[in-house]
């Protein structure tokens, strides 16, 4: 049976636990028929983002909607002097693991913020997994280091503060790990208005779990260094990612006014497309229709991207 937090949010999905690496778990929810979609969420959220268009999405798909390590429900281990349990590659086995447990060696993915960049990595190490893939309201991690500016860095202040040693940031959070999130996800564009009572209680929930400020804090450790070495390493050996790709990214949002979103993904993919949609950053809450207006026919395609 389901826990009550996630009853409300997700009626007649199926909970499961899996353990993907030494004592790490992915927790998961499952529903629906079609198919297999994962959903990967973002910062400071869990897969609680999704309940919006989960529903629909289920109508035609076998949707796998995952907490990322490190938080939510799953596993948060004791981050490594490199962070290297935390980068993106070990993040992205996860997810294939957890797939391939549930019974599915080839599938969709539809990721946001945080989770985005598991699934862009996911794309690159596991691309005969991947079919078509969606990405919302990011550009690359390498990118968005490399021209970072004043603006970026005041909007995207978190960046920096998590990075930090531990254990500053975290005692941080933990102080307050409810205002954290408000804080967060409440100086964007659009405020505290797109997020429901039931999400904003799942997120606060799980801010304030055992564990959760680490994980998150070895989460950006990990993306401020390893990840930028397996980056560039890509990047010097003109690897890209083949799988067809949509990228969706708010026109009111930060990564809008301060980048190129789909000229920066063209750099690195070979099959993209993208375009601004009139929200900002939260854009499964703050306009979940106009997201299954573009996810469905992308997903329901096979082949190149047009």
């Amino acid at each position: 049976m389901l826990p009550a937090h996630d009853q409300a949010l997700f009626p007649g999905l199926q909970g499961h636990r899996v353990e993907v690496d030494d004592g790490v778990e992915i927790d998961a929810l499952v529903g629906g028929s079609g198919p297999p979609l994962l959903l990967l969420h973002g910062h400071p959220q869990t897969r609680a983002m999704w309940h919006k268009v989960a529903p629909t999405l289920a109508r035609t798909h076998n949707v796998v909607l995952a907490d990322l390590r490190g938080y939510g429900d799953s596993s948060k281990p004791a981050g490594l002097p490199d962070h290297a349990n935390y980068a993106k590659r070990v993040m992205a086995r996860d997810q294939v693991r957890l797939m391939q447990t549930l019974g599915h060696e080839h599938f969709d993915v539809l990721a946001h913020d945080r989770g985005a960049r598991v699934a862009h990595r996911l794309a690159l190490d596991h691309a005969e997994r991947v079919g078509r893939m969606v990405l919302l309201d990011v550009a690359p991690t390498l990118a968005m280091y490399e021209q970072t500016s004043r603006a970026f860095a005041t909007a995207y202040w978190h960046w920096f503060l998590l990075i930090q040693p531990a254990p500053l940031p975290e005692r941080l959070i933990e102080a307050d790990p409810a205002a954290y999130v408000r804080d967060v996800i409440g100086r964007r564009s659009a405020g505290l208005a797109p997020f429901t009572p039931p999400a904003l209680a799942a997120y606060e929930r799980a801010m304030a779990l055992p564990g959760a400020a680490h994980g998150i804090c070895e989460d950006y450790r990990a993306a401020a260094g390893i990840d930028l070495e397996h980056d560039r390493a890509d990047r010097d050996a003109e690897r890209h990612l083949s799988t067809p790709t949509l990228v969706l990214w708010g026109a009111q949002g930060v990564v809008h006014s301060c980048f190129q979103p789909l000229q920066e993904w063209q750099r690195v993919a070979t099959q993209v497309q993208g375009e601004a949609l009139p929200c900002g950053h939260y854009i499964a809450e703050e306009a979940p229709g106009l997201l299954l207006e573009r996810v469905l026919p992308f997903l329901a395609r096979r082949g190149t991207v047009a």
